[in-house]
């Protein structure tokens, strides 16, 4: 057998090997261990150059590495990275230096380090039967992974969908307790807005459910547009509608979204040929008039408050105060009977 045929056979036999020539030279390395070093730091090179032993530790001339022919050596590159390695050296019958090399327990980060594959060790080779089982390992944890995502999207969906109204896509009567109840816990400063349509229930017997809903939907779209990113709209009845305002309690200000809401709702909405008619009527209240805030307390003052709007002839916002009581009489009679002005 020819010395390139053997290089051939030990190539394939032991991909980690090294030839040294009698002057410790590098003469032949296996294709892994050229992967390690592509630029030309193994071939012609003296191996104490290349290498530095570990243990036995103070070998410094070629004669005393070949001394250590039979016995386990433990290396490493003195370049980095600094990989390093178990070997044993042996001589051939031709007098030649062959050492052989492993990573050891390293060898995942190896793999990992110089991108190695299962074509890159002997079939022989127990690295071989534990990247299988790393691959097979990686390949359940990617689809864990994936299954893991796909059940959190669904999770967020469906969250989503808890607190979402389907018809319009604001948050829904739950989604608003929720957020209210946050903001009083947090000592928040909010305003709140109590809005219900006028002239609904006409739309609905004059045109139909479907364009009803329609109009529900309009609205849903201007309360958007005329609110800020950061308030809360919600839709929490049939044509009932809360808006939270984080960090707005001045009454002037919160009117002026108020009216502008109104204006824009008394725009005519197109649907199939006909022109529908809505109103809305506003009652608001702000956290600045209470020493204790309570939920309940503040939408049932708004809900008064907008029983007086109601009752002042519709399309207008009211705002709560202790005096209102006293003054809307109208609103507070309705109220106490149960009875809701006509929409």
């Amino acid at each position: 057998m020819t010395e390139f045929q053997l290089g051939q056979v030990l190539d394939q036999l032991i991909p980690m090997h090294l030839c040294l020539n009698v002057s410790g030279d590098i003469t032949h390395a296996g294709p892994t261990l050229m992967k390690l070093r592509p630029k030309g730091e193994l071939i012609g090179n003296p191996f104490l150059d290349v290498f530095r032993l570990r243990r036995p530790a103070g070998v410094k001339h070629v004669s005393e590495l070949f001394n250590l022919v039979g016995h386990k050596l433990y290396l490493r590159f003195r370049s980095e990275p600094a990989t390093s390695f178990k070997g044993q050296i042996v001589k051939t019958c031709d007098e030649r230096v062959l050492l052989n090399l492993s990573f050891g327990i390293s060898v995942l980060d190896c793999v990992r380090e110089y991108g190695l594959t299962i074509a890159d060790f002997a079939p022989t080779d127990l690295t071989v039967e534990m990247l299988y089982l790393v691959e097979a390992k990686t390949a359940v944890m990617n689809e864990l992974r994936k299954l893991n995502n796909r059940l959190q999207s669904a999770k967020t969906v469906a969250e989503e969908q808890a607190l979402s109204d389907t018809l319009t896509g604001l948050k829904n009567r739950r989604a608003m307790d929720h957020i209210l109840a946050r903001k009083i816990e947090a000592n928040r400063r909010f305003g709140l807005m109590h809005l219900d349509l006028d002239f609904f229930k006409d739309v609905n017997d004059t045109y139909g459910h479907a364009a009803g809903d329609y109009v529900l939907q309009e609205v849903a779209n201007v309360l958007v547009a005329e609110t800020r990113l950061d308030d809360t709209v919600a839709r929490v009845g049939g044509d009932e509608f809360v808006v939270l305002f984080p960090d707005m309690t001045d009454a002037a200000k919160l009117k002026i979204f108020a009216q502008r809401i109104i204006a824009k709702l008394e725009r005519p909405i197109a649907f199939n040929g006909a022109l529908c008619r809505i109103s809305a009527s506003i009652g608001a209240t702000t956290s600045e008039n209470y020493e204790s805030l309570n939920a309940e307390k503040m939408l049932a003052d708004a809900d008064f408050a907008l029983y007086a709007s109601k009752s002042k002839g519709r399309a207008q916002v009211t705002f709560f105060s202790e005096t209102l009581m006293g003054e809307d009489r109208s609103a507070e009679q309705m109220k106490q009977k149960g009875l809701r002005p006509h929409h």
